[in-house]
């Protein structure tokens, strides 16, 4: 997977943009506040239709302007591609592949795949449950692009639970049946969701734990999904959950809590209260890991979550990295340029060229951004 060009039109702090890329490496040099890492988040946005950065859409348009147009051409199995998005809110942002109109995002998210690694990236493990949550849903979307709307339906459900919840608050002797048809079609729903996630890190897992050894030799990096609904899953079992058997439990957790939430008004069993545990030789490491080694943990997640998506699409995906280089040290800096190959297009975000050797800046291709314009 390759991209040959980018436009962007008021998108964030860039009124006017367009960029060609010729080679796999390319890095992006400029101050802070200059309008790199929103370049960066336009390519993410083209890959999935959603931003980790913003909460809304309209956060995307430059200030003072109507709409925002994204526009690239990839080479995608040796097959040319243009993506095209308008974002004109409140209208339904348009969505174009070749010039053909696509109304499902899954239909459109389903071309461009990319991993992203940032600085909030690293702090993953010290972050709330959301921010994991968040970083595992991101990943398995790039694997299963109907996956967001999974999460988009799930939720839709559970908000409107959540109402009812609110409507009879403490009233114990309250009318259930509405109840009961929320709690099924959750359970139908979420336990797709959480069947999925499993999936997903069980097969993380594996790969993490070779790249990681690979830096750590003496440290075993695992894994845990805990579950509201299902408990911790440890991925030593041989046998997994299916989707019926954890749409089964859930019905039975539902019930077990439903005064317990009809008491506090809200949802407390599903995958949006679930969390990602990791440990290094069994220990956990939100808790005990240094800061060397949860970065080494992140570091073994985002090349692992890179080769997984990479064996399922049968494509390489485009590899994203937002100003990382700076806060690791030489060992892992080397660790990581060292482990991306030299098919995947890598687009850097840096400060100045300092932190890369003479040998890879070799076939880099460099553009210099201030105040959103190359320069």
């Amino acid at each position: 997977m390759f991209i040959k060009s980018i436009e962007l039109k008021n998108y964030r702090n860039y009124e006017d943009l367009s960029l060609e890329f010729s080679s796999n490496k390319i890095l992006l040099i400029g101050k802070n506040a200059q309008g790199k890492t929103n370049l960066l988040e336009a390519v993410y946005y083209l890959s999935c239709l959603n931003s980790s950065r913003a909460k809304t859409d309209h956060e995307l348009i430059l200030w003072n302007q109507d709409f925002a147009r994204l526009k690239a051409v990839i080479d995608k199995n040796d097959f040319e591609k243009e993506l095209h998005v308008l974002i004109n809110p409140p209208k339904r942002k348009e969505l174009k592949v070749n010039g053909v109109k696509k109304t499902k995002s899954s239909e459109f998210c389903v071309n461009l795949s990319v991993v992203s690694f940032s600085v909030n990236d690293l702090l993953l493990l010290r972050g709330v449950p959301d921010d994991r949550r968040g970083w595992l849903d991101m990943a398995i979307s790039q694997i299963y692009p109907a996956y967001p709307d999974r999460i988009s339906k799930y939720n839709k459900i559970r908000i409107q639970k959540n109402n009812y919840l609110k409507e009879i608050k403490g009233n114990i002797n309250a009318d259930r049946s509405m109840l009961e048809v929320w709690n099924s079609q959750l359970a139908i729903s979420g336990s797709n969701i959480i069947f999925l996630r499993i999936k997903f890190l069980k097969e993380l897992q594996k790969i993490a734990m070779e790249k990681h050894i690979q830096i750590a030799q003496n440290e075993i990096l695992t894994t845990v999904y805990n579950s509201s609904v299902v408990g911790d899953v440890d991925f030593s079992q041989e046998n997994e959950l299916s989707v019926e058997q954890i749409a089964e439990a859930f019905e039975e957790k539902l019930k077990e809590r439903e005064l317990e939430e009809i008491i506090r008004a809200q949802s407390l069993v599903g995958p949006h209260r679930d969390d990602v545990s990791f440990f290094i030789n069994d220990i956990e490491a939100k808790k005990f890991a240094s800061q060397g080694q949860q970065r080494t943990i992140v570091l073994s997640l985002k090349l692992a979550e890179l080769e997984l998506i990479k064996q399922k699409i049968d494509d390489i995906p485009i590899l994203l990295l937002d100003d990382v280089l700076a806060e690791l040290d030489n060992i892992r800096q080397n660790y990581l340029l060292n482990a991306i190959g030299e098919n995947t297009q890598t687009i850097i975000t840096s400060v100045d060229t300092l932190q890369f050797d003479a040998e890879y800046l070799k076939d880099v291709q460099i553009f210099k951004i201030a105040e959103g314009r190359i320069v």
